[in-house]
């Protein structure tokens, strides 16, 4: 009861086959492999940009001048005339 028989797995084939038909089948293996190899392909790009140096960038600085204090306007004391 654990396991399937040869004819259970012989029945389970022939309806994947009748459902996505042998092209469709081959596409869906194309593209697995065509993963696989863009997979690999990306492995090994990294491990040659781990075992480069970076080039040498000379260092960049950025001159922070401060801004001029704003120019607040300040009120003007109330002379008041005598009289």
């Amino acid at each position: 009861m654990g396991s399937f028989s040869v004819w259970h797995w012989i029945v389970v084939i022939a309806v994947v086959l009748l459902l996505f038909g042998r092209g469709k089948i081959s596409e869906l293996m194309g593209d697995v492999a065509q993963g696989i190899k863009a997979f690999k392909k990306g492995m090994s790009e990294d491990e040659v940009a781990k075992t480069e140096p970076p080039p040498a960038d000379p260092h960049k600085t950025i001159d922070h001048q401060p801004a001029p204090p704003p120019a607040a306007a300040q009120p003007q004391p109330e002379v008041r005339k005598a009289g």
